[in-house]
């Protein structure tokens, strides 16, 4: 299996992905023996490699969305067309003899940067590719296992000393900075088909010619793109500032350093099964594309909240998904559920987090997310919502209903099964509920994301830049790889810690900017402005999860009068112990959970065995938190927990 850029920073919480940043203040620090309560504060803080400057945001926030919908509205639906029409062996022929021909540049510049090794393969692999690859359509030099060695101008020059000093969105080719830019002008001029032929003189722009290499580059430009372009497609729809990932991801994804993979410290074993998340994907790479979206009016904010759905062709059970924090309808997760529930008989329905951007500014009757009496509510009549125009749209289409959450959706599935039989309004019921990998009490789990950011504070000061951005880079280097559930992956207990930590904390950023954005509460000195978000963003990731609990979410709910204003009203209210009766006696609940899952104190997984005990409790012992989704022991147990579904007529 091979992880694309996009899907590995999914995995790690597009931990490449986030914007310039010179240092995150003040977090949560619990002593040993006490769990972190709001208001305990870390006088040390963590600061973070920076990124290129990006002086004209607003410029190239506003290219980018040009591009993004070049790519969106006229890439994307001809290059399905495209992959019909030209099977994958051509287009692989086709990109291979595009980097064949590009052949002199990788020489020049492996020259000039003294890599000597790099040189010789490169030229090996082009004598073998051109003979007996037949001009470089068939890659046999990587079947005789001669490897690569890719350099450009803009990597020479970085060798040479130079240090971009400013972001550039480019129009059409994308990210890059003034020392890319101008590498990108010398690799135009290295290519040999830029001297292959006389240009012929373009009377309608007497400024530019045409000529052999500008119709080879558009067209080999576009055989790549039309394999990846659905993804590209799916990441920019499924975050909420798709940009700023890709302004910090490309800092180290243009970095000319080798990153040292030695790991240094001791492994945690649960740690690295959780990065291992990555690998629970969907198996057909079309079928989210066969998925329909559509939208539903919510009748308290009088907006619409899209959702996505996979129907059967026949009356079947339904399957409604809710995703872990932050997440989108089409996280990867969140597709690979619909396509097991889909597979298997199921119709299946994504909806976005409540602590998505997208759930919150068209669905949430609150301008912040935390408080699960109202979260989830919320949740239930979007549901409902969505079930009703289905119906309508579909009659007799919609089988039983389920309700399925995983991580935070998890604990939002519990609070809809514990409140349904007493809700005032007709909300949707529900067969079966599902909570997969939940937590217990909210406030527990958050302060452990706080104290995971944390973790490089373990390390001498003096060290700590530098591993941050080795760590940044095994995770570039990676990206450029194959990995399977076996790899072992090259993370120390503190790497993992960071990188799950970082994950939780950009969805914090966007969390908070979004919920500024609806309602600005005084507390950023910054103004939240869409075009240039650097500011605000660098303002907002000085807060950690309890900061957002007491900055943030107590003082806005206690002018609402929701709760009495104090932490430890929020804290009952997002406990699942509140709720127990109610689900001590709901017998359609199925709870699955891994032992070492660390959002579950040993507290918390006695408390899940008491309330439901063998027949509604599946515990794995290992797996982190949703690191072993991919297992198949783990997918069959979710089956078997929705299998009550087709157990009855509807």
């Amino acid at each position: 299996m091979r992880v694309d850029r996009f899907v590995l920073i999914a995995w790690l919480g597009w931990l490449l992905v986030t914007h310039s940043l010179a240092q995150e203040p003040a977090s949560v620090s619990t002593p040993p023996g006490r769990e972190a309560k709001i208001g305990d504060l870390r006088p040390e803080v963590v600061v973070l490699p920076k990124s290129v400057p990006d002086p004209i945001e607003p410029f190239n926030r506003i290219v980018y969305s040009i591009n993004n919908g070049i790519m969106a509205v006229l890439i994307k639906p001809t290059a399905n067309l495209y992959r019909h029409i030209v099977i994958k062996p051509v287009r692989t022929g086709i990109s291979h003899f595009g980097r064949n021909l590009s052949f002199p540049g990788r020489l020049l510049n492996n020259l000039l940067q003294g890599k000597w090794s790099g040189a010789r393969d490169e030229t090996t692999r082009f004598v073998c590719n051109t003979t007996v690859g037949l001009a470089g359509v068939w890659d046999v030099a990587t079947r005789w296992k001669v490897p690569k060695s890719d350099a450009d101008f803009g990597e020479t020059f970085g060798q040479w000393g130079w240090k971009p000093c400013c972001f550039l969105m480019l129009p059409l080719f994308g990210p890059s900075n003034e020392r890319d830019s101008l590498g990108l002008a010398m690799d135009t001029m290295a290519h040999p088909l830029m001297y292959f032929a006389p240009y012929q003189f373009n009377s309608v722009n007497p400024l530019t010619y045409i000529g052999p290499y500008t119709y080879f580059s558009y067209a080999n430009t576009y055989n790549t793109l039309a394999d990846s372009i659905d993804e590209y497609v799916r990441f920019s729809q499924a975050e909420m500032d798709p940009y700023s990932e890709i302004q910090y991801a490309w800092t180290f994804a243009r970095e000319n350093r080798v990153a040292d993979f030695k790991v240094k410290g001791s492994q945690d074993t649960a740690l690295l099964e959780t990065l291992q998340s990555v690998f629970f994907t969907f198996k057909d790479p079309g079928f989210p594309d066969r998925g329909k979206t559509r939208s539903v009016l919510i009748p308290a904010t009088g907006r619409k909240l899209p959702f996505t759905f996979w129907l059967q062709s026949s009356n079947a059970p339904v399957v409604y998904i809710v995703p872990g924090l932050g997440s989108h309808r089409l996280a990867q997760p969140s597709l690979a559920l619909a396509e097991l529930a889909y597979k298997n008989g199921f119709s299946a329905v994504c909806v976005s987090s409540t602590f998505n951007s997208e759930f919150m500014e068209r669905a949430s009757t609150a301008a912040l997310p935390a408080y699960l009496p109202v979260d989830g509510h919320d949740m239930h009549v979007a549901l409902t919502e969505m079930d009703r125009h289905l119906n309508a749209m579909y009659p007799n289409r919609l089988g039983r209903r389920g309700l399925l959450g995983y991580s935070m959706g998890g604990l939002h599935t519990l609070f809809i099964a514990a409140t349904s039989p007493t809700n005032a309004l007709p909300l949707l019921p529900f067969d079966r509920f599902v909570a997969v990998h939940t937590p217990v009490r909210l406030l527990h789990g958050v302060a452990k994301l706080d104290e995971f950011y944390q973790a490089p504070l373990g390390w001498p000061a003096a060290e700590r830049i530098d591993n941050l951005e080795n760590a940044f880079l095994k995770v570039a280097a990676l990206s450029k790889g194959t990995l399977t559930p076996h790899t072992s992956l090259p993370f120390d207990a503190i790497e993992s810690k960071f990188l799950i930590g970082l994950t939780f904390r950009l969805m914090l950023r966007d969390i908070i900017f979004s919920s500024q954005r609806r309602i600005n509460q005084g507390v950023l000195k910054h103004t939240v402005n869409n075009l240039k978000r650097t500011p605000v963003y660098q303002e907002i990731l000085e807060n950690s999860y309890r900061d957002y609990f007491e900055k943030f979410v107590i003082p806005y709910y206690a002018t609402r009068g929701l709760t009495t204003g104090t932490a430890e009203a929020l804290e009952q209210a997002d406990d699942l112990r509140t709720y127990e009766a109610a689900l001590r006696g709901n017998s359609d609940i199925r709870v699955i959970v891994n032992r070492n899952d660390f959002l579950l104190a040993a507290e918390d997984l006695a408390w899940l065995h008491t309330t439901f005990g063998p027949e509604r409790l599946s515990v794995f012992e290992q797996g982190g938190h949703l690191g072993n989704l991919f297992s198949p022991a783990v997918q069959e147990t979710i089956l078997e927990a929705l299998s009550g579904l087709k157990s009855a007529p509807p």
